[in-house]
């Protein structure tokens, strides 16, 4: 099988059709019917039948398109490899993250790395799990940190960071920040600064714990993947937050919110780090996983130094909203 033949047939199977394939690879039709025709001869097989609307693929050609796809993440791998050794550095790091994570573990272990390995360059990419995972299985990115799924994924391996709590948060002057004990029924009438909707598995366990209690759900006020945004708003009004525990007490001192115990809601998310299978992970990305190995030992075992980076970390974007709002 010749190597261009197999990428135009992966061009195929994106467009199943052989004349919008063509015309993406700047083809004509006969040409690409050509390779394609030489691909078969090469398996033995068709690969592909055709439709009223163009082309489906045939169990073979399915099967092919699976080993397409490796070959094309080994193919990134090996031209991300070359280019370290032959360049000499140490490489270009691409990591997801969730929102609150960027904002108060991930920027300690970036700087740890980044004084450990001056040559690495990092590309940090912010979205929800649901994002992140894909994108590392299409060899988009090398590392991802964020929660982990329940259901493990084969071709990953996912090792286990901390187990990080999500509570109910309120601003210090709220009507329920001294009142003991909270139920969900106190909740009922209160509104809510979230991130992104029901699509958010915190979120969600929220409104499930609501519905347990036959309560209706809760009254969306604010919606913001900003997690300084949120803290901010919900510390000077009268709107209720549900985030990591770390968050709210790194934030607490400068933000003025308080944590809002809440009978009968226990939410626990286990954090790790992910990345793909024998994929080619660059020094800089073991090492990388090394300090945020370090780094989440040193925050569970209550490390001064790791907390009070974060801290800092959460105080600088305070100040800066403060300046902000003065200006």
């Amino acid at each position: 099988m010749e190597l261009r033949d197999i990428e135009y047939f992966e061009v195929i199977a994106e467009h199943r059709n052989l004349g919008r394939a063509a015309e993406a690879l700047g083809l004509g039709q006969p040409a690409l019917s050509m390779s394609l025709r030489r691909l078969e001869k090469s398996a033995q097989a068709k690969l592909v039948k055709r439709t009223p609307k163009g082309v489906e693929l045939t169990a073979v050609g399915s099967a092919l398109l699976a080993h397409v796809y490796r070959l094309r993440l080994a193919r990134d791998d090996l031209a991300r490899e070359v280019a370290d050794l032959a360049q000499g550095r140490a490489g270009h790091l691409r990591i997801g993250t969730g929102p609150a994570t960027v904002e108060t573990f991930l920027p300690a272990a970036c700087s740890a790395l980044l004084k450990d390995a001056p040559k690495v360059t990092l590309r940090i990419t912010v979205a929800d799990t649901d994002v992140l995972l894909p994108a590392l299985h299409n060899g988009e990115l090398d590392i991802v940190v964020t929660h982990i799924p329940q259901l493990p994924t084969q071709d990953l391996i996912q090792e286990l960071l901390w187990d990080d709590e999500f509570v109910v948060y309120a601003s210090v002057n709220h009507r329920l920040a001294k009142r003991k004990p909270v139920t969900p029924g106190d909740l009922v009438q209160e509104r809510w600064a979230t991130t992104v909707g029901s699509a958010f598995r915190s979120w969600q366990s929220l409104h499930r714990t609501f519905a347990d209690h036959g309560l209706p759900p809760p009254q969306i006020a604010l919606v913001s993947d900003s997690v300084m945004l949120r803290l901010r708003t919900v510390a000077s009004c009268d709107l209720l937050g549900f985030s990591s525990r770390r968050v709210v007490q790194l934030a607490a001192p400068h933000v003025r919110v308080t944590i809002i115990p809440v009978k009968g809601m226990n939410w626990i998310r286990h954090v790790g780090v992910a990345y793909r299978k024998d994929a080619y992970l660059s020094s800089a990305a073991r090492r990388f996983i090394e300090i945020l190995k370090a780094t989440a030992r040193k925050i569970t075992t209550g490390s001064e130094s790791v907390a009070d980076n974060a801290t800092k970390q959460i105080q600088r974007t305070a100040d800066t909203g403060a300046l902000r709002q003065q200006k």
